[in-house]
């Protein structure tokens, strides 16, 4: 099948042909949240064309829905046959009479969450980031956790306060105690943080009691996004002992509103850093032909300035082996379930994910381009994390942006 569409793409699209990621979107003549593909700088309309072409009413009721949730609950075998549909209708002309009044441009439009949030998991799992971490908390002692390189560690998160990519960040209040400090006190965040990461959506469910081995993540996760899981570093230090990330988290994680499916990354796939710990069976990947370690560049802009660029390619743990270990215990997943990488961040300065590495705990300010500075974040202040992936014959697989504004506390 020919990938040259009838379309006038710009051959450097980030979203070409070779990408199609998926959304939910509607406009101010149809307000109807539906699904759409973005292609270049439109948004195609999924029923609309299939209903035109008369596609089977099964998948057309798939993608007449109001979010990626039953696309995602269908399987990787409808996953498949739906991308060669929209394939078909955006390389061959005989669809283009079909297709062409369904596309919107992508600035018409409102963008919705994609798809209904069922469990969310953040993992923690970039060596960068958490030797980082030690070194800041624990000075004198061995950066990485004795049970770090045999499991990736994660916590169950709040799913009910998973937004949209624009939705602004409420300044959150908590307890937090400063170490000079003699008492707690109650307040705004005063270390606001943000973490770059990279998120995993679930699409077919597994049993309850069973796990997803290694060779079944494919067959479960349906695509990819980008993830700003916001942190407020002073009430996560405070509470954190010994029960892990609570209201220090659980305030906000924004999303991007593309899924980017599974296979528009094929030739993004590479193989992780090399273990120097031999991981249990269950995690064992270094014998797999394609394990799914991927070299994802992310970017991070704080009001609009460039402050870091984290690799996804240095990330220590794949999603593979984070579903795997997610599952191992038979802990079920469902359609729309998300889990997150973690902070993404790389080994050199510049490479961080993180405000608390990237100033190295407030020591060391970032400088904006106005002269002011930055240890953690401030009202008013906006973040935009972007990404891009290799795709086939040069181009560039794109995932849209994920970005926010802090608004002051309220209360």
């Amino acid at each position: 099948m020919t990938t040259a569409s009838w379309l006038d793409l710009p051959a450097d699209s980030p979203f070409g042909i070779h990408n199609l990621p998926y959304g939910v979107f509607s406009t101010p003549d149809d307000p109807r949240p539906r699904i759409g593909v973005a292609v270049g700088e439109q948004v195609l309309n999924l029923a609309a064309v299939a209903h035109t072409v008369g596609v089977e009413p099964e998948l057309t009721d798939l993608l007449d829905a109001p979010t990626l949730n039953p696309l995602l609950g269908a399987g990787r075998p409808v996953w498949t046959r739906v991308r060669a549909l929209l394939t078909e209708w955006l390389t061959d002309p005989a669809f283009q009479a079909a297709v062409e009044p369904e596309l919107t441009p992508r600035q018409n439009m409102t963008l919705y969450l994609p798809f209904q949030v069922g469990d969310y998991v953040d993992f923690y799992a970039s060596e960068h980031h958490a030797a980082n971490l030690g070194r800041l908390f624990r000075p004198g002692s061995e950066p990485l956790t004795p049970n770090w390189k045999h499991l990736p560690i994660g916590y169950h998160g709040r799913s009910g306060t998973v937004v949209v990519s624009g939705t602004p960040v409420v300044r959150p209040q908590g307890q937090r105690k400063a170490p000079a400090d003699a008492l707690p006190s109650f307040g705004p965040s005063r270390r606001l943080d943000i973490e770059a990461e990279v998120g995993f959506v679930v699409g077919a469910p597994s049993e309850l009691g069973d796990s997803v081995s290694l060779g079944g993540f494919a067959d479960h996760v349906f695509g990819v996004c980008l993830v700003n899981d916001w942190s407020a570093r002073d009430i996560q230090s405070w509470e954190y002992v010994p029960l892990g990330p609570f209201l220090g988290k659980s305030f906000a994680t924004s999303v991007s509103p593309w899924v980017v499916p599974l296979e528009a990354l094929q030739h993004a796939r590479v193989a992780p850093p090399a273990r120097d710990v031999e991981p249990l069976p269950y995690l064992d990947d270094r014998d797999a032909k394609e394990p799914w370690g991927l070299d994802l560049s992310l970017e991070v802009r704080l009001n609009g300035t460039v402050v870091s660029r984290p690799p996804f390619a240095a990330m220590y743990w794949t999603a593979a082996q984070q579903l795997t270990h997610m599952t191992v215990n038979g802990a079920s997943v469902r359609p729309g379930d998300l889990f997150a990488s973690g902070t993404v961040s790389g080994p050199d300065r510049g490479t961080e994910g993180a405000l608390i590495e990237l100033t190295w705990n407030g020591e060391r300010p970032v400088t904006l381009p106005d002269g002011t500075t930055r240890s953690f974040l401030e009202d008013g202040d906006e973040v935009t994390i972007t990404a891009t992936a290799p795709g086939p014959g040069g181009t560039v697989i794109g995932f849209g942006e994920v970005s926010g504004r802090i608004l002051p506390a309220r209360g």
